[in-house]
C-alpha cells in the first residue's frame, strides 16, 4: 500500500494503518531548529534548512527526512510567503539561536541595540516593517499597522486589496510544482490561499506595504458584531475571487492533489468559542459552504478546515458547512476529550492531528510521557479510520529531538501491530 492510498483510506472512514504528515503544510509543520535538529540525529547530510514559512520559521521537510520520519504527505506549496515575497533566491541568514538557515532574497531584516529582528513586507526596506521576532523568540509576531479609520465612512474594498486574480508568474509556479509533483506516491496537500474567511493571522496584512482598513486585530473581532454587513461584503468578494483562483488551480492541478487547505481561521480558545454557532452560521457558513460547494462538485479533493481550541460546539456547524477536515484536534482545550469527539463526530469528519500536545507534552515531557499520550491518542482515533496523525499544530522551536523520535517510533509501533 502505498502512503496515498494510506491516507485515501483514512480520508474514507476505512479502517488501516494510520497515515502520518509532518511538513506538509504551515499548520502541520516543524520549526526549523527541529528540523536541523532530525536531521543530525537520523545522520543525513548537514546543510542550512530551508526556512519555506518565514512567519512561524517552519523548515522544509526533505525528501530524505520525510522517509525517516514515515511520512505519507507531501506539501504543494504556493509561490509566495506571509510577508508578501516569493520563496526565491535563497540565501543564508543567521537567527537570533545562532543557527545557519536559508531564506529567500527578499527576506529582508534589521536588528535593533538588544537584537530584536523586523522583517519588512515584500522585502522593502523603505517601508515600515510589519513582522517582529523579539531577541529571545524563534517566530515573528504581526506588527499591526492600521491606519486613521472613519468608522463611519468604511469601505470594505480597503479590506478587499489582498484579494486578487491569480497573476501569470503564480499560474507558472503551479504549472512547475505540479509538473515535479507526477507519480508521487504521498498524498499532495496544497493550497491556493484566499480561502479562509476573517483568519485572524492575515487580517494585519504582515504581507502588505501600507494596509487600508480594519487591520487591528481587536477592532476586527468587534467589527463581527458592530459591522457585520462590512465584513459580508468583504468575504462575498473575497469567495467571488476565490473561486476564479479555484477553476485555474484545478485545471493545473487536476487529480494530483488529494487534500486542499481551505482555512485557518481559528474559532476557539482554550476554553470556549470566539463566536457563537449562530454567528458562525450567519457570518462565516455561507462562504464556506461556497467554496466546498465548489470543490466537490469539481474535483475529489478533500476539504481541510483548520480551528484551534475548544471547537466541539461548532464541529456540527463544520460539516454542516462542508468541510472534510479538522485539524488541529487541540484534545487539551475544554471539551475537546478525543474518545468523546471521535464518538460523536469521528464518522462524519476526518481527525487531522491530535497525536500529542505541543503545549506541555511534546517540548516538556518525557521520551516515556510523549510514547503514553501517543499511544492514547492512537487508540482514541484510529478506530474505523478517519485519522490522519500530526501533533496539535506546528512542532515548536528547541522541542527536545529524543521526544519527536518517540513519537514518531511510537506512530511506526502501532502500525506494525495494528496492520
Amino acid at each position: 500500500m502505498t502512503s496515498r492510498e494510506k491516507v485515501r483510506r483514512a480520508l474514507d472512514h476505512q479502517p488501516g494503518p494510520v497515515p502520518v504528515d509532518f511538513g506538509s503544510t504551515g499548520l502541520t509543520g516543524l520549526h526549523v531548529s527541529c528540523v536541523a535538529g532530525l536531521r543530525e540525529h537520523y545522520g543525513l547530510p548537514p546543510r542550512p534548512v530551508k526556512v519555506w514559512e518565514p512567519f512561524q520559521m517552519l523548515g522544509e521537510v526533505e525528501d530524505d527526512l520525510a522517509a525517516e520520519l514515515g511520512s505519507d504527505c507531501v506539501g504543494a506549496m504556493g509561490r509566495g510567503t506571509m510577508f508578501g515575497f516569493p520563496n526565491e533566491g535563497w540565501q543564508e541568514w543567521k537567527t537570533p539561536w545562532d543557527q545557519v538557515v536559508l531564506v529567500p532574497e527578499k527576506f529582508r531584516t534589521r536588528r535593533d541595540a538588544i537584537g530584536d529582528v523586523y522583517i519588512f513586507p515584500e522585502g522593502d526596506t523603505s517601508v515600515p516593517p510589519s513582522g517582529h521576532m523579539p531577541a529571545s523568540s524563534y517566530f515573528f509576531d504581526a506588527i499591526v499597522r492600521q491606519e486613521p479609520i472613519d468608522e463611519d465612512n468604511l469601505n470594505a474594498a480597503d479590506n478587499c486589496e489582498e484579494f486578487k486574480v491569480m497573476e501569470p508568474a503564480e499560474i507558472q509556479h503551479w504549472r512547475d510544482t505540479f509538473a515535479g509533483k507526477q507519480g508521487e506516491t504521498r498524498a499532495v496537500v496544497s493550497g491556493i490561499g484566499g480561502t479562509g474567511f476573517g483568519d485572524i493571522a492575515l487580517v494585519p496584512a504582515a504581507f502588505l506595504k501600507h494596509p487600508k482598513g480594519i487591520r487591528d486585530i481587536t477592532e476586527w473581532y468587534m467589527a463581527l458584531l458592530a459591522e457585520p454587513e462590512y465584513v459580508h461584503e468583504i468575504f462575498d468578494f473575497q469567495s467571488q475571487i476565490a473561486l476564479q483562483n479555484l477553476a485555474t488551480f484545478a485545471a493545473i492541478a487536476g487529480d494530483t492533489v488529494d487534500v486542499i487547505t481551505i482555512c485557518g481561521t481559528d474559532f476557539g480558545t482554550q476554553n470556549s468559542q470566539f463566536c457563537s454557532a449562530a454567528t458562525f452560521d450567519s457570518l462565516y457558513a455561507p462562504y464556506y459552504r461556497r467554496i466546498n460547494d465548489w470543490i466537490h462538485e469539481h474535483t475529489a479533493w478533500k476539504t481541510f478546515k483548520h480551528s484551534c481550541g475548544a471547537v466541539r460546539p461548532l464541529i456540527d456547524h463544520f460539516i454542516d458547512a462542508g468541510f472534510d477536515i479538522l485539524n488541529p484536534v487541540q484534545c487539551s482545550a475544554t471539551g475537546m476529550d478525543p474518545t468523546e469527539i471521535k464518538a460523536e463526530f469521528g464518522d462524519r469528519v476526518v481527525f487531522w492531528g491530535g497525536g500529542v500536545d505541543t503545549q506541555r507534552t511534546l517540548p516538556f515531557g518525557s521520551p516515556d510521557e510523549v510514547r503514553a499520550q501517543v499511544q492514547e491518542r492512537l487508540h482514541a482515533f484510529s478506530p474505523g479510520g478517519g485519522f490522519v496523525f500530526n501533533t496539535i499544530h506546528n512542532t515548536q522551536a528547541r522541542t527536545p529531538v529524543a521526544n519527536i523520535v518517540a513519537m514518531v517510533d511510537t506512530v511506526r509501533e502501532f502500525n506494525a501491530t495494528h496492520a
